[in-house]
C-alpha cells in the first residue's frame, strides 16, 4: 500500500487525484486531503438542487462533483478527508465497516464514543461527523469519507440551504443531518494538524505493508490534466446533473414574474414566464431564446440582455431575473 498525503487544498485536484490513484496505480492506496471551503456533490445528483447557488457564487465556493454515489458534502480547512482505494478487496457496496475502522480506533482510543451508524454515517452521540461514500469497480473499491474536525459548520448550512419546493428532479436528494465536530467531544484539546498523523499511524498499523509516497511532477501532471478535462468544468459538475424542472417567483417593482424550467444535462430545453406585470411584447419571443443554452448565471445574463429584457418586462432589475432563474 502507498499512502499519500495531498499537497493540494484544491477541490478539483483532490477528486481528480482519487480518479487518478484508481485507474492508474496498481497497488492499495492510502489518500489524505484537505480542501479550501468547498461542496462535493454526489456522482448521481442535481447540482443545483443542492446548493444555495447564490451563496455559494458570491463566496465563490467551488463545487465539484464526485465519481461515487451519496449526498452533498461542505469541505473546509477543518475537514479531513480519507480515501482508501484497495485492488482485489472483494468488498459489497453497503459495507463501510472495514475502512471506517482507523478513524474509528483512534477517535475511540481518544475517548470519543464515536461510531458506525446506519449504512454510511459516522457519529458522536447521535450526530453525524463523517459521511463516507464508496463505489466497486472491477474489483477495485474506492471508499471515501469526511472528518468534521473543527469545520465552520454555519458556513455548511448555509452552502447547502436550498429552497426543496423550487427543484422537481429524479435525482438523489441529500439527507441533511444533525452534525458536529470532533474537536466539540475531546477531552485534551487537539489540533488538526496533530490528529493527521494518529489517523495515518492507525492504517499503516493495520496495513504493515503501507508506505509514504510523495506524487512526482508526472503525477502532478497527469492529475492536472484531469482537473482541466473534467473536474474543473461546468459540464461535469453542474451539466451532469440529471433532468430536473425549476419552479421559482419573484416580487418586483413591475409586479410578480414567475419562470418554470425544464433543464436537461445542464442544457435549458424550455422555458415559461408567467405574472401580474405589464409589458410591451410576446413573452414567446422572449422564451424561445433560452432553449438550447447552458442553465449558467453567464448565458442567462446574455440571452436577456440581447433580447433587451426590459421591453417586456419594465423597469426591472436584470440580477433579479438572472437570480430568479437558479
Amino acid at each position: 500500500m502507498i499512502s499519500i498525503f495531498s499537497p493540494s487544498n484544491y477541490a478539483p485536484f483532490n477528486i481528480a487525484l482519487e480518479e487518478y490513484l484508481l485507474n492508474n496505480i496498481t497497488q492499495d492506496c492510502f489518500l489524505l486531503y484537505i480542501n479550501e471551503p468547498c461542496i462535493i456533490v454526489g456522482r448521481f445528483q442535481n447540482t443545483l438542487a443542492e446548493i444555495n447557488y447564490q451563496w455559494v457564487q458570491h463566496h465563490e465556493i467551488p463545487v465539484v462533483r464526485r465519481l461515487t454515489g451519496g449526498g452533498t458534502v461542505f469541505h473546509d480547512l477543518g475537514n479531513l478527508n480519507f480515501s482508501f482505494i484497495m485492488r482485489n478487496a472483494d468488498d459489497e457496496t453497503a459495507n463501510f465497516k472495514r475502512y471506517t475502522k482507523p478513524v474509528l480506533d483512534v477517535l475511540n482510543e481518544l475517548g470519543v464514543p464515536a461510531m458506525l451508524q446506519g449504512r454510511n454515517d459516522l457519529t458522536i452521540k447521535g450526530m453525524k461527523f463523517s459521511g463516507n461514500a464508496k463505489l466497486v469497480q472491477n474489483s477495485t473499491t474506492l471508499q471515501h469519507g469526511t472528518i468534521l474536525f473543527n469545520s465552520h459548520v454555519e458556513s455548511l448550512v448555509q452552502a447547502l440551504k436550498v429552497n426543496p419546493v423550487k427543484f422537481s428532479d429524479k435525482a438523489v436528494k441529500s439527507v441533511r443531518s444533525r452534525v458536529t465536530n470532533v474537536i466539540d467531544h475531546l477531552s485534551v484539546p487537539m489540533k488538526l494538524g496533530e490528529f493527521i498523523p494518529l489517523v495515518r499511524d492507525k492504517v499503516h498499523s493495520l496495513y504493515p505493508d503501507a508506505r509514504d509516497y510523495t506524487l512526482t511532477i508526472d503525477d502532478r501532471q497527469a492529475v492536472q490534466e484531469l482537473v482541466d478535462r473534467k473536474y474543473g468544468t461546468w459540464e461535469w459538475n453542474y451539466g451532469k446533473s440529471p433532468q430536473y424542472n425549476l419552479a421559482n417567483a419573484i416580487k418586483t417593482k413591475v409586479g410578480t414574474i414567475e419562470f418554470y424550467l425544464d433543464v436537461a444535462n445542464g442544457i435549458i430545453t424550455s422555458l415559461r414566464i408567467f405574472g401580474d406585470f405589464f409589458g410591451s411584447k410576446d413573452l414567446r419571443e422572449l422564451e424561445s431564446g433560452f432553449s438550447g443554452v447552458s442553465h449558467t448565471k453567464e448565458s442567462v445574463r446574455e440571452v436577456f440582455e440581447r433580447r433587451a429584457y426590459r421591453s417586456y418586462f419594465g423597469d426591472v432589475d436584470l440580477d433579479d431575473l438572472v437570480n430568479a432563474m437558479f
